[in-house]
């Protein structure tokens, strides 16, 4: 018997990126340069971030996955204050990919299409992210790795919410 390393490895995944693109790109500066003006310390930087798969092709197994983060930067509150400080900066981008399932089982398409090619793409849409940002006139938002798998539990429990009751 002999144990290869080929052996033991997974199976590969039934998936082809045939293209990847920015599919929308916004950058905005609400109040302009009275922002500069105003901005004592650095702001704080929330991220919200959703995926979406769309077959393109009714006859083919050929979707479009579409990683959408969108960062708004506020300033600090002010000393004593609970409400946020004005917005400094919103960044939004959709980011998306057009991939080729070959023949996959159908209880592992919405995983590939929702967590494994989100991870692939992600660290595209984080560089431009980061320079937008930079490019800007701010510090780079630099995004840490994001969990797609918990992000996709999270969506699966949001539409499919569990019975009330006990077990």
């Amino acid at each position: 018997m002999s144990d290869t390393a080929a052996d033991n490895a997974p199976p590969a995944l039934p998936l082809a990126i045939n293209l990847q693109y920015t599919k929308d790109l916004s950058f905005e500066v609400p109040r302009g340069a009275a922002t500069f003006a105003s901005l004592q310390s650095a702001p704080q930087v929330g991220v919200n971030i959703d995926v979406q798969a769309n077959k393109i092709d009714a006859e083919q197994s050929i979707y479009e996955v579409t990683l959408s983060i969108r960062a708004e930067a506020t300033e600090p509150p002010a000393e004593g204050s609970t409400q946020a400080g004005p917005v400094v900066f919103i960044t939004e981008i959709a980011y998306a990919a057009i991939v080729t399932l070959e023949n996959p089982p159908e209880e592992i398409i919405e995983p590939i299409l929702l967590v494994e090619v989100p991870r692939l793409i992600f660290p595209f849409a984080r560089a431009i992210v980061s320079d937008v940002t930079r490019d800007g006139g701010f510090p780079p938002i630099v995004l840490q790795p994001i969990d797609f798998t918990a992000l996709w539990q999270a969506k699966r429990e949001q539409n499919f919410p569990e019975p009330a009751g006990e077990a």
